[in-house]
């Protein structure tokens, strides 16, 4: 047996809102897609979180490899290899840490 919905949560809206709102809902109740939306908004975004740890794991090479190459160095392929790793291992970490921090508008 489901459990009962007991629970009401509110909000107020323009008349071009709620127009939107009824558009985005189509052929459910503006309740029903205003629960999906919200619950749909409280689970991470997969997608979101590759994207971020990639782009993380790029910038921390790119950055050790710029601080290296502005020191007169060049780095061997063994150096290059360990950047490579010690990024992926922190990536996803890291991905996790910033999209939170996004959704609390940046309060820990």
């Amino acid at each position: 047996m489901p459990a009962l919905r007991t629970k009401s949560i509110s909000t107020k809206g323009t008349d071009e809102e709620y127009a939107q709102f009824e558009a985005s809902a189509g052929e459910q109740t503006i309740s029903e897609w205003a629960r999906e939306v919200l619950l749909k908004a409280t689970k991470p975004n997969a997608g979101e979180q590759t994207v971020l740890a990639e782009v993380l794991a790029l910038r921390t090479i790119l950055l050790n490899i710029h601080f290296t190459v502005s020191q007169g160095r060049t780095l061997t392929a063994e150096e290059m290899q360990q950047l490579i790793e010690r990024a992926d291992r922190n990536k996803f970490r890291k991905a996790q840490e910033r999209l939170a921090e996004a959704a609390t508008g940046g309060v820990p």
